[in-house]
């Protein structure tokens, strides 16, 4: 309830109480993720600010990090399943770049920093391995969920720093679902899953400095209830989230981002990624969704 004072007849405040509207009852879907540990992880180049070779790295740590990511999956009743990591690739950890896929079509990846270039295809032959049969490797560059999000309506779609425009056709055309293209102009948020996520259907949040003023006002015609993001919330990576439609899980030093979702009825669900965002990556890079 919240109270509502009124001016009466003599001046004499009149109090009312009024009753909020209550969050919605938010439902989790069980999903299925894929996910590559971090056992070669290490920062010995730098392909995007975030990145700087000259700070001490622990990969120790980014495996007990990204352990206790899988389980808290685990825990939240999703079922994981992994790849295996391969030396001189440090950034295979950062599985949602490597192939975006929905109602079982898998389109793969092609990266623009050729230190990675050679990630996308062991999840290429993962995919082969495991069951999926209709798997499209592009001709244009694109870094998968990195810059590909599906809101369960629309496939939005991150240009400006990886993926080259005309690989949102391409997506369109290979995954059979309609594509919105959003442009990044913010090279700290070089990826969409770095500025943007979805809560549920027809909800996100995201940070509107990262985009372009046309792509302010595209978000804001589709997603007029979004939960608008801080610069704070922003720089400890907290957009990049993983939603199930309940429990949203996130950066533990996103507090006040936790504070909004919860607001809209969600349950916010943190970890520590501090080691791997010394890469640019959190939650949501580590994890890529199987739409099967």
């Amino acid at each position: 309830m919240t109270s509502v004072s009124l001016l009466g007849p003599g001046e004499e405040p009149i109090v009312l109480e009024v009753a909020t509207p209550a969050a919605p009852v938010r439902v989790p879907t069980t999903r299925r993720y894929l996910m590559c540990s971090p056992e070669h992880f290490t920062v010995e180049y730098s392909i995007n600010p975030w990145m700087d070779p000259t700070r001490p790295i622990s990969t120790a740590l980014a495996v007990e990090q990204w352990t206790a990511l899988k389980e808290t999956y685990e825990r939240l009743g999703h079922r994981v399943e992994t790849i295996a990591p391969q030396p001189g690739l440090p950034d295979m950890v950062f599985a949602a770049n490597s192939g975006t896929v929905i109602d079982g079509r898998v389109l793969g990846s092609r990266f623009r920093a050729p230190q990675r270039a050679a990630e996308a295809d062991h999840f290429r032959r993962w995919f082969l391995a495991n069951g999926y049969r209709d798997v499209v490797m592009p001709e244009r560059t694109n870094e998968a969920e990195g810059d590909f999000t599906w809101t369960g309506r629309y496939l939005l779609a991150g240009t400006g720093f990886r993926t080259d425009p005309l690989a949102h056709a391409e997506a369109q055309e290979v995954l059979g679902v309609p594509v919105v293209s959003l442009q990044l102009t913010d090279p700290r948020y070089y990826h969409l899953d770095v500025a943007l996520f979805v809560l549920a259907d027809d909800l996100v949040a995201y940070y509107p400095d990262a985009f372009s003023p046309g792509s302010r006002r595209v978000l804001r015609r589709l997603f007029p209830d979004a939960v608008i993001a801080t610069g704070e919330d922003a720089a400890c990576l907290g957009l990049n989230a993983v939603s199930d439609g309940r429990h949203v899980v996130l950066p533990v030093e996103a507090v006040r981002l936790a504070d909004e979702v919860a607001e809209r009825g969600f349950e916010p669900v943190f970890v520590d990624i501090s080691e791997l965002r010394k890469s640019g990556g959190g939650p949501k890079c580590c994890t890529m969704e199987l739409r099967d």
